[in-house]
């Protein structure tokens, strides 16, 4: 009876294998296509060094590269531009830090003075040209140029718009791993994706996450005693804010984007490229030391000031620090100081009758007569030497073009009195001479001065 019925069943796989269809033509190349990706990914994944070094491309072997690295930073550079020569070495101290990131980035380079056809595929018209790939598909970087603020650049790239925390030492970690050179919003009983879309506007310019889980002492820490919660945090200079909330509307987008300046911020060029960015008025502080002890003790009050008026930006500068700055407000060696304006960023200043300087005793009260004062419009204008903020970042850059021109000049001399020498002296030989070359813009050029590109965090 059991041979029976097993008989029965082999011959009802028979007849089933018979009637069941083939793959079609179109199931057989997808299943190829599958296999043979994955065999050439592993192939191609084998063919370039991960442990942190530059990798040297060419045409043979550029599209593998690309194709083998999620993400991928390519330096597309010339033998002799001046401008490579000073990059390379930020790139190769960048290169293993990058490489060891969860997400690794991997940086190579391609000489596309010799390849061109493949700079002229990527639209590169200057030297250097950095391009960052994220799975295949280029953007052309233009963030910080020194090694490490690079990495901390490019970190940012490969970090999910929110990240999840879901214990005391990951919020740790997270805000560790963030380094000081963007402010960080944690979000505490909070929802994803209450804060997604600003996340990911504000990609470029901070961090931010969402902590599932958190103890007592956490609160502490960070100062809130209610949740929901988003905590604003600049480690660079060691302050924090706290949001409770409405997060609807326009309240929490306008907290995170007052919160990309600290609450009193020391006017340096960097930071004035940032000022340029945010749209409210500047209640600008001149000093004559920002270091000095006496000033020290008013920015806390600053501080304080900034907390409870949020539609101003409140800066400071020193003269010691920066007196070209300083000398666009009319500060000369007989000016009282400190002196309070407000700056609305154009050709203007305000100056607030009767408060024109601060005076050393009691200057918490002095600084809410000042502020109530210009609310109730008792002001002076006045206009500035140069002609607005981003006039002074122009007039910044104009002195490196002057810079740039003298260089150029002095190349075309040298080069004069070179080709003069050689003719008088046939017999000791042609000098071939080539000058450094560069079609990258001015500000480009004075932005590797600076090692700093803010400006180009914004979205």
């Amino acid at each position: 009876m059991e041979l029976a019925e097993s008989s029965d069943k082999e011959e009802e796989m028979l007849i089933s294998s018979r009637h069941a269809k083939p793959f079609s033509a179109s199931s057989l190349l997808w299943i190829s296509a599958v296999v043979w990706s994955l065999f050439i990914g592993t192939i191609v994944s084998d063919e370039f060094p991960r442990d942190g070094s530059v990798v040297e491309l060419d045409e043979s072997n550029f599209d593998a590269a690309i194709a083998a690295f999620n993400f991928v930073l390519v330096d597309f550079y010339a033998p002799w531009c001046g401008h490579c020569k000073r990059l390379s070495p930020e790139l190769d101290a960048a290169a293993p830090v990058l490489a060891k990131l969860n997400e690794p980035i991997a940086i190579a380079k391609i000489n596309a003075d010799k390849y061109r056809k493949l700079a002229s595929k990527y639209e590169i018209d200057g030297f250097p040209t950095l391009k960052f790939f994220m799975h295949g598909i280029p953007v052309e970087y233009t963030g910080p140029r020194k090694a490490d603020l690079l990495v901390r650049f490019l970190k940012k790239f490969v970090s999910p718009d929110v990240s999840l925390l879901e214990s005391d030492s990951a919020i740790r970690s997270f805000v560790e791993s963030a380094g000081t050179s963007f402010p960080v919003f944690i979000g505490f009983g909070l929802n994803e994706s209450v804060i997604a879309e600003l996340a990911s506007k504000f990609k470029k310019k901070a961090w931010f996450s969402v902590a599932k889980d958190f103890s007592e002492e956490i609160m502490v820490v960070y100062d809130f005693d209610k949740v929901p919660a988003l905590v604003s945090l600049h480690p660079k200079y060691k302050e924090q804010s706290v949001f409770y909330g409405p997060f609807e509307g326009e309240y929490l987008g306008d907290f995170i984007r007052q919160n990309q300046l600290p609450l009193t911020v020391p006017i340096t060029f960097e930071t004035l490229k940032l000022l340029n960015d945010d749209g409210r008025k500047i209640i600008v502080t001149i000093v004559e030391d920002e270091l000095d002890e006496k000033t020290l003790k008013l920015v806390k009050i600053l501080r304080s000031a900034a907390a409870a008026n949020r539609d101003f930006v409140f800066g400071y500068v020193g003269v010691k620090q920066w007196e070209e700055f300083a000398d666009t407000f009319d500060i000369t060696k007989s000016s009282m100081l400190p002196k309070m304006l407000v700056w609305d960023r154009n050709e203007e200043y305000h100056l607030v009758v009767g408060l024109e300087s601060l005076e050393e005793e009691d200057q918490g009260s002095q600084v809410s007569r000042f502020l109530e004062g210009y609310r109730e419009g008792r002001t002076i204008s006045k206009k500035l030497i140069e002609p607005s903020l981003g006039g002074f970042i122009k007039s910044q850059m104009t002195i490196n073009t002057v810079y740039l021109i003298v260089f150029m000049v002095a190349v075309f001399v040298l080069l004069v009195y070179l080709t003069s020498k050689s003719a008088d002296n046939p017999q000791t030989g042609q000098n071939n001479i080539e000058p450094e070359v560069t079609n990258r813009p001015v500000a480009e050029i004075e932005s590797e001065m600076e090692g700093y590109l803010p400006g180009d965090k914004e979205d």
